[in-house]
């Protein structure tokens, strides 16, 4: 057999390579899923945002060595929402306009949803949250959908359990974003229902570090306990330790953010004591055990539980969709799958979504701050003392 001359062989060998390298290097759009996601990556949300963030990342990793979903690997386009109606515009434009997705995993704040979602329902593309829980949402359209509870639950929930607990003149302060109004104007609203009164109000900008003046005149009227409502985790340490160091020993209640690893170092032994409406710890289960477990393993690090957890189910409950639809294009068939599927996850076992992307088969839990020492990375910082009180 006659040979090739060397140089031949090697030019021949050499351009078979390089093909094979374009050829690996080279991932077709549709040998993969593509969907976005829009997390607080700075911003006031930063610290859960980010957190979210990282357990979608997780996900994607379990799901992708697992072979992904009808045999193609799943990539997330991630875009920094920074908790904010406009930021939020700005990433929803650039995952739709220049990734071409038409489905996002987010955002962590409410205001950053209620900003994109009047274009997502115009437009027929997926918004998922995992966090954002204003009322508001709950009207966005019928492309919008949420694992986190709606706050108009927690406003309720928070109303029955101060009540409960005798109070009957109540102070306020609130961040002055939609997530933090919800929670003041929702609980407020339950609070006079049961025949409370409210006897002072104040709210503050994100960027306000120092509360001290707002806090003076709350407790000059001597309320009977004072309701927090924090966006970022920075404000709602900072204020428990403020009014502690002015010498207010009444009653403190809240919602989830204060309750977060971030916000308890801040406050310290300061925040003892403080209640807080929280959705229900159902990470108690095996499987939300291996699920917190191993993220801790992964980032070296936990807060607000529930809401990683909730984040981990989205990307699980999305590629769920995807493996039915087989299409990260179609929207419609994706928003049909969360019209139809039950859900058991690391939040909750057979949740479902409502006629307005609502999830159903979640609820609220009171949790209470534990005194410093007895604090643990088991038990976040806090015990849970119950479901909230009915009617």
């Amino acid at each position: 057999m006659r040979k090739l001359p060397y140089r031949i062989v090697v030019l021949t060998l050499s351009l078979t390579l390089l093909g094979l390298f374009f050829l690996a290097c080279q991932q077709p759009e549709d040998e993969v899923f593509r969907i976005g996601v829009m997390e607080s990556l700075t911003g006031p949300g930063e610290t859960y945002g980010t957190v979210i963030s990282q357990s979608k990342e997780m996900a994607l990793a379990e799901i992708n060595a697992a072979g992904g979903i009808n045999g193609k690997q799943l990539e997330l386009v991630v875009e920094d929402s920074k908790c904010g109606a406009q930021d939020a515009i700005t990433a929803y434009n650039k995952l739709t306009d220049v990734d071409g997705v038409k489905i996002i995993l987010g955002t962590s704040c409410s205001g950053a949803m209620l900003g994109a979602a009047p274009l997502a329902e115009e437009d027929g593309v997926v918004l998922f949250s995992a966090s954002a829980t204003s009322p508001d949402i709950e009207d966005a359209g019928d492309y919008i959908f949420r694992t986190a509870i709606n706050d108009a639950k927690l406003g309720v929930d928070a109303g029955n359990t101060m009540w409960a607990d005798g109070v009957r003149t109540l102070a306020t302060i609130n961040e002055s974003t939609d997530y933090a109004e919800g929670v003041q104007k929702t609980t407020v609203e339950q609070f006079l229902k049961r025949g409370g009164t409210v006897v002072a109000e104040e709210k503050y900008a994100s960027d306000v570090t120092d509360f001290r003046t707002q806090l003076t005149k709350l407790f000059a009227v001597n309320p009977d306990a004072v309701l927090l409502a924090a966006q970022s985790e920075f404000t709602g340490g900072t204020i428990v330790k403020q009014a502690r160091e002015l010498g207010f020993t009444g009653a403190f209640y809240s919602e989830v953010v204060p309750t977060g690893t971030t916000a308890l170092e801040i406050a310290g032994d300061s925040a003892t004591g403080l209640k807080a409406i929280i959705p229900s710890p159902d990470l108690e289960t095996q499987k939300g055990k291996d699920f917190l477990g191993n993220f801790r393993t992964r980032y070296g690090y936990v807060t607000l539980p529930w809401f990683i957890g909730s984040a981990y189910d989205t990307a699980h409950i999305a590629a769920e969709c995807l493996r039915q639809t087989d299409d990260d294009q179609d929207a419609d068939g994706f928003r049909d799958c969360l019209y139809s599927i039950s859900w058991s996850g690391t939040i909750g076992d057979n949740y479902t979504f409502d006629e307005k992307g609502e999830v159903v088969g979640l609820s609220n839990a009171v949790v209470e701050v534990l005194p410093l020492p007895q604090r643990t990375e088991e038990n976040n910082g806090y015990r849970v003392l119950g479901s909230a009180p009915r009617e």
